[in-house]
Formats: structure tokens, C-alpha cells, sequence
């Protein structure tokens, strides 16, 4: 069902966690129906320069989060903000169908901590 790179993300996932005295924080999802993800992005200078995540969810939910953030890390936030799923589900080699709803989650909570910055 996933590639090797999705399974190589989700058994050995980047920047897992929080970030004290992060610049801005967003989550979304919903335990109760299935996948959350919380980003935490340090921003100096309109420069990302960390990105953690805390993700309940699939393979794919947590294999989209650690490619998310490794994309994030040193772009602008006018460079993040242009960062879509699709750039997402490319640099994992592509994801099923029925789990592409987790790179759209990655790309909201994105979207969601820089509209809070």
C-alpha cells in the first residue's frame, strides 16, 4: 500500500515534537474522528529555522509531517506559505488515494500556524 519512502518516514520520522518558546503553534484534526497533527515552527527573521510536529494518526499522517517540516525548515514564510500537498505527496513519491487527506492536513496545519505568526 505505501512506498518505501512513506514507510521509511513513518518508522524513522524527523523533528518529532515540541518546540519551547515556539514562534507560533497551530493544530488540526480531531482524536475523536481519526488524525491530528500539532506543528510548532521557531521563525527568525521571516526565516523558519525549526519545525517539530506532534501527529496521532496513520503511516501517512506521520510520514507527510516529518517530510512537512524538513520543507519548511530555512524557507521564508512567504517561500512556506506557496508549499502545498502536492509538493508534499511528490517529495514522498506519491501516496494511496484514500491517504491523501493526511498531506491535505499537513498542508492546513501549515497554513494555519504561518496565518497565526
Amino acid at each position: 500500500m505505501y512506498n518505501e519512502k512513506v514507510l521509511k518516514e513513518f518508522m524513522k520520522p524527523q523533528n518529532i515534537g515540541s518546540i519551547d518558546n515556539a514562534t507560533t503553534v497551530a493544530e488540526v484534526g480531531s482524536p475523536q474522528c481519526g488524525d491530528m497533527t500539532k506543528l510548532y515552527l521557531k521563525i527568525e527573521n521571516n526565516i523558519i529555522t525549526d519545525a517539530k510536529f506532534q501527529t496521532f494518526g496513520c503511516a501517512a499522517a506521520i510520514a507527510t509531517s516529518s517530510v512537512g517540516t524538513r520543507m519548511l525548515i530555512g524557507k521564508s514564510t512567504d517561500e512556506a506559505k506557496k508549499i502545498t500537498n502536492k509538493d508534499i505527496i511528490n517529495e514522498l513519491g506519491g501516496l494511496p488515494p484514500a491517504k491523501i487527506h493526511c498531506s491535505v492536513m499537513f498542508e492546513e496545519v501549515m497554513q494555519k500556524a504561518l496565518e497565526n505568526f
